[in-house]
Formats: C-alpha cells, structure tokens, sequence
C-alpha cells in the first residue's frame, strides 16, 4: 500500500486514514473500561499459589507452577464489538510484591532485594550502579505463529529426552508447565465465548462463533491466516506479561513478521487493507487500554527495516500501522516507530515526514545505515543484527536473542568529570563521592586530565559490570522467566534461562546521560587553561566551586568558545572523543556469560535530575542548567541554527555506540513544514545520525497547558525517547521541555 491517501501539498486536514465504525464504537467503550477499577489478580493468585499451593516443592518446580497457576487463573474479559480475544488490566509490577502487606512474604525470593544484599556485601553501591530493570526486550512470538504452542511444546519435549544435564531437564518442565497453563486460560476464553454464543443470535452470534473459531485453533496451532495470526501474538504478549510483568517486553518487528500472513490473504482475495487495519487499530487500542495509567511503560512497535540479505523489509502493513497510530491521536501506546535505510521507498520516508509533522509528538525513526553497522561492529553478526528492534523508549536489541538486562540504568557523565575536577568532592553538597584525590590543578597538561578521566569511567564501569552480574544471578535464580526462555535464541538448545547462560547476547544496556555536556566543558577547560592560557587552572577551579559568583567575566568568555553545535571542527572532535572514551570502556567489560555493557544514549524522564546534580562546568553552565538530550547540542549551545547543529551532531562516529544514539529535534511550530522537515531528515540520514526525534507542538500550548491542565488531558509530548501526555509528567519535568530551543531555520 502506498501513501496515497496524501496530496502532493502538505494537507491541513487530517492525512491519515480514519477509522471504521466498529472500531470507533469499539475505542469509546475502551476508554470507559480504563477509566474503571480494574483489581490486579495476579499477585494475590501468585502469592497464594506459591506460599500455599506449592510450598513443599523445590524453589523451581514451585515458582513455575505458582506462575502457571496466575496465568491459568487470569480474568477472562469479553467485550461488545471485538474481533481480538483477550485483556490483561496491568496496575503494577512484580516489585510491588515487595510493599504492602506481602513485602516481608517476598523478601527472601525478591531478585531486588537480594541483588542489594548480594551488592553491598561486595562492597559495591547499588544505589550508585544499579540492579537492572528487566524488560526492554522481544521475543520470536512467530515460532508460535509458525509451529503452535502444541508444536514449539513438542520441539521442548524433543529437547527434554535428548538431555542428560539435570539443570536443562528442569528448564524444559518449568516451560512446558506454563505452556500448558498459557492453553487452559485460552480454553477458558473459549469456553466463555461458547456461553456468550448460545445466549445472542444472528451477526452477534456469527461474530462470537468466528471467534470461537479462531480461538479455538490459535494460538494451539499454527496461524493459516492474518486474523489467526493477529490473535496468536496478541495473546502471547498478555502471557509474556502475566509471567514477566515489566515494562518493555514488546512486539518488535510487528509488520515483519505479520505481512506474510496478510499478503497471502490478499492475494486469494480473503480479506482487505482495510479489513487489515480495522485488526490493527483494534490491537493498538487494546494496548492504550492495558497501559492507560502508565505512560512511561512503554511498549514499542518497530516497522520497516530491511531482511538479512540487506534489501528494504518495508511492506504495505508498515505504512498501514502508521496510518493507524496516527488516527489514534490521542494514544500514549503503543510507541511505533520506523527504521529506515537508504533503499526504502521514498514515500515512506514521506510518510514518516508526516508522522513527525501531524503525529502528535510520537514518532521515532532510526537510520538502519548507522544502527545496523554500530551492532555488527559490536560483535552480532549482519544476520542477526539486521533483527534489532527497540525494546521500550529507544533501547536496541535483536529481537529475541538478547537477556532482558537489556536496560539497567544510568550513568552521569557529566558528574564523573566534576569529580575528577574537584578531588572527587561534589561540588552541589561538598561530600566525596569517588576515590580519586587529584583536581585540575593537580594535571601537568590536557592529557593528563583526560588520561584521569578516562581512569574513572573504566572504574565505574567495572563496578556497573560486576554489579550487574549479580543481579543477573539473582533474576535467574529468584524470577526465572521459562515461558519467555523458550522463544529467546538460543534457550532451548543451551537448556538455560535466558538470565542463566541461555540468551544468545547476554548484554547489559544503560545510558550515559550528559555526554555532550561533559565534553562543552572539557573543551572549554582545553582551550582556556591549556591551549589560549587565558584562566589558570587554579582560578577555573575556584571559578566552578563559586557557581561563577564573582566570575562572571571569565563566565562570558568561557560561554564565548565554541562548542559541540556549531560546527566547529575542534568542539565536535572533543565531543566524538567524549562519546568514543564511553563506549569503548564500557564495552570493554564482559558480563558473566561473554557480552557487554552496551551503552544507549538516550535522556527518559532524567534530564532535570541528572542537571540537578551538577556544578558549574568549564563551557560556563552554571550549576543545574540543563544538559543536552543525548547526542544533541546542547540547547544553549545551538547558536548557529539547526544546519549547524545537525552538521555537528552527524560529524561524529556512532560506530562505536551499539545500543544507539538519540538525538532531540524541536522544531518551531510557525515554522517547520514537510519540505523543511523532509530536507532535515535527508540530511540526518545520509550524513549518519542515528536516531532522530522531537516534537511541534507550539510553546504557547505547552505553557497554557502548564498552568491550565484540565484543559489538555490527552496533549501528548516528546519527552526522550517516549511520547507522554503532558499532564501527567512533573513540573521539572514539563519545564524543561518547554525550555528547549525550537529551530527555525
């Protein structure tokens, strides 16, 4: 399907294909389903099963049956008007076990709390690195679509009698438990649509009994068709979450994996785009239901990209999805983004243009022509990379081969140099925060600066890795996930968990926040101290513990360099520096089972409280202004229009950045238009950005909407990485989005 419902001028009215009655009858009684109470079974049906039912089991025989018990037991929903079967009402996650009136029942089987414990008996800081948020993955839901569960069960099967090794016996029963219990809450649902059938008659009763039908074969049995299909994955993604409720376990390369199904139902004339999509915008609206309250759990759908022989996968179900999300404006969920390379179609990259433009601050698109090479220069091979998906905000992984690590936390860049400035004291709070005892006063040259520099990001590094290892340990040994093992890369032939050795890239992903912010600074120390000598080190130094109070004339020139932004050769060359010196030393630690740290740099909902954290800087920030949003310029820093800031964004080698770079593009409302905005993307891709975003939404509106919210409930913004509705974010939060700089020309 081409873009064809477009005109060649960039319409006024809505561009997107609107939706059908059923579906529009169908999204109204949604909205009134999430607005209700929904009581959360799933923990209580955990604990009871697991503390009563099961308590004299051994730890993994009973956690698998206590987990098949709550999928099993689930609530069955039906509603008036569906063509999809089944809703999963998720109001929190498995950490909540750990508050309330069952915290100290899960104390002791608590991967949380027990990676704290195992942490600081270490004598690491977990406060400091972290133990990981599970999630932020996909799995290979098309083996279910091609074998059935009742064939992917027999494939286990064939693995539990070929092994000898008792830990893989015990994977292989713990899986087929959950499968089993993934086909009896499906039955349920069957057996409820069979009650609902005798009690309706003519269309009602032959919508219910084509339901009846096809769930009845899927997802037992392989799909035959696009609806079979749709229905499969969608009921696969509730029992992924009913087993690992965590944000990010997503679809992935919906279009991908689904076409096949559709294009043959085309071609015999069984079904329409339009029928197709009518699926579609019934799954997206199932999402928004499920995840209404939570904006920033985000579960992302990824289109376009190209196969493993390198030509362009973009097919009509990826314009056709993008055509849904946007008729559906006022939706935080899905997240859908596109994957583009120099051999897409051009009017998808139109399309995408669009999507940017008139889709309500959701849309993402990544440059397959950076992000591919940056993963295979990671050790994947093209094979594998060219699967890689986002797994919630921005996060790349390959979809279904990856432990779910894949996000873990973040990392203050910025705050690093400022203690390596300052003897290792916060300069905010005058507390040591690091071992490192020299100042800048203390450096015979640059490279001396930089060479310590360098010395303690390895060391936080380091400590990140070794911590991260034991949390791994602790979520494979207190939160196996078997149901989820069983369609990740690898797990079934290697009989582990995917946290046990049994993922095919045990990768820990975290993002570096502050990266261009630490190198401003860096190349204004270069310049003043070292290389014009106009500042001696001392009195920089003296300068930054004042805030600049007192300095102010030195803070002028300082904000007078040059910096990443502005296409200067030497401020870009620092920056590329800064971002190489990250990566290549967070890459050089080895998890515990041979991957890497795998840094993803991307801002979330953390720019206001990673600025919050800093002192003044050597570009002549003072304490607390913002840093940038990713691989951005800083916004204070782009003085020189939009050209020169991407030129400077796109003059730097993301090869080395194997969990992807975002950069934030805000655009002038007034201003921007679809010829502008195609000619920047062009630009941004050819040149090599990597990951491109931002939002239109015009200033005035943000701040009437800071002050007036009741009168934007569904205003939905760019925030990093995520799209949210502007009014549930923190007034830090909202500021600093208003604050950004909006380019116009």
């Amino acid at each position: 399907m081409r873009d064809s419902v477009f005109s060649e001028k960039t319409a006024q009215a809505e561009p997107f294909m609107l939706l059908s009655d059923r579906v529009s009858r169908f999204r109204r009684a949604s909205r009134a389903r999430a607005s209700e109470q929904h009581p959360d079974r799933r923990l209580p049906n955990l604990t009871r099963a697991f503390f009563e039912l099961y308590a004299d089991l051994p730890f993994r025989e009973r956690y698998a049956r206590a987990v098949g018990y709550t999928i099993e037991n689930a609530p069955v929903h039906l509603f008036d008007d569906e063509l999809l079967v089944g809703m999963l009402y998720q109001t929190g996650l498995l950490a909540d076990a750990e508050s309330g009136e069952r915290a100290e029942l899960w104390e002791e089987y608590s991967p949380f709390a027990q990676s704290r414990v195992r942490q600081q008996q270490q004598g690491i800081d977990p406060g400091l690195v972290g133990i990981g948020s599970p999630g932020h993955i996909g799995w290979r839901w098309d083996w279910i679509l091609e074998r059935g569960v009742e064939g992917h069960m027999g494939l286990i099967r064939e693995h539990l009698a070929r092994t000898k090794d008792s830990e893989a016996e015990r994977f292989y029963r713990a899986a087929l438990v959950l499968w089993q219990a993934a086909l009896r809450w499906n039955d349920r649902h069957v057996a409820a649509l069979c009650e609902k059938a005798r009690q309706t008659s003519g269309s009602e009763r032959d919508r219910i009994e084509r339901l009846i039908e096809i769930c009845g074969r899927v997802p037992r049995h392989p799909a035959r068709n696009f609806h079979e299909a749709m229905q499969s994955y969608y009921f696969q993604q509730l029992v992924v979450h009913l087993e690992h409720p965590g944000a990010g376990f997503v679809p992935g390369r919906l279009d991908y994996f689904l076409w096949p199904f559709l294009e043959r139902d085309l071609a015999r004339g069984l079904t329409t785009l339009e029928q197709a999509k009518d699926l579609v915008d019934e799954l997206f609206i199932r999402f928004e239901e499920r995840l209404r309250h939570n904006d920033k759990w985000g579960e992302t759908v990824m289109l376009g990209g190209v196969h493993p022989d390198g030509s362009s996968a973009v097919n009509p179900l990826s314009y056709l999805m993008i055509h849904s999300i946007c008729a559906l404006d006022d939706q935080a969920h899905p997240l859908v983004y596109a994957r583009v390379s120099h051999n897409s179609p051009e009017d998808f990259l139109d399309l995408n243009v669009r999507y940017l433009l008139h889709g309500h601050n959701r849309a993402q698109v990544y440059n397959d022509d950076a992000c591919i090479p940056a993963i295979v220069k990671s050790g994947t091979p093209f094979e594998d990379a060219v699967m890689y998906i986002a797994g919630g905000c921005m996060e790349p992984s390959v979809q279904g081969m990856n432990c779910d690590l894949n996000f873990t936390g973040t990392h203050n860049v910025a705050k690093t140099l400022e203690l390596v400035l300052n003897g290792g004291i916060d300069m905010i709070d005058g507390k040591r925060r690091i071992p490192h005892q020299r100042e800048l006063t203390d450096c015979q040259d640059f490279e001396d600066l930089y060479a310590a520099f360098e010395a303690e990001l390895a060391r936080w590094y380091r400590n990140m890795a070794r911590a991260l290892d034991i949390a791994s340990e602790c979520y494979a040994e207190y939160r196996p996930g078997y149901l989820l093992s069983s369609m990740m890369g690898d797990c079934l032939e290697r009989g582990r968990e995917q946290q046990d050795g049994g993922a095919r890239y045990h990768e820990y992903g975290f993002a570096p926040l502050g990266v261009t912010s630490a190198a401003d600074s860096l190349n204004g120390i270069k310049r003043a101290v070292f290389d014009q000598k106009f500042v001696s080190a001392s009195e920089l130094l003296a300068a930054l513990r004042a805030n600049f109070v007192g300095y102010e004339a030195l803070r002028a020139r300082l904000r007078r360099l040059p910096r990443y932004g502005v296409e200067d050769a030497g401020a870009d060359a620092m920056c590329n520096r800064v971002m190489e010196s990250v990566c290549t030393l967070a890459t050089q630690q080895q998890t515990r089972f041979g991957g890497r740290l795998k840094p993803m740099i991307f801002n979330f909902i953390w720019t206001p409280g990673a600025s919050r954290e800093l002192g003044a800087r050597g570009d002549g920030s003072c304490a607390g202004d913002p840093i940038g949003h990713g691989m951005t310029p800083q916004s204070s820093a782009m003085t020189e229009g939009i050209t020169a800031a991407i030129n400077s964004a796109t003059a730097l080698d993301y090869e080395c950045v194997s969990g992807g770079a975002t950069t934030m593009w805000d655009m002038d409302d007034q201003w921007i238009n679809f010829d502008s905005l195609k000619a920047i993307l062009q630009v941004f891709l050819a040149r090599g950005g990597m990951i491109f975003q931002g939002n239109t939404t015009s200033v005035k509106d943000l701040e009437d909407a800071l002050e007036h919210p009741d009168r934007y409930p569904n205003l939905i913004v760019r925030v990093g990485g995520f799209s949210a509705r502007f009014v549930t974010l923190d007034r830090a939060l909202q500021r600093e989005i208003i604050a950004r700089r909006r380019h116009a020309g």
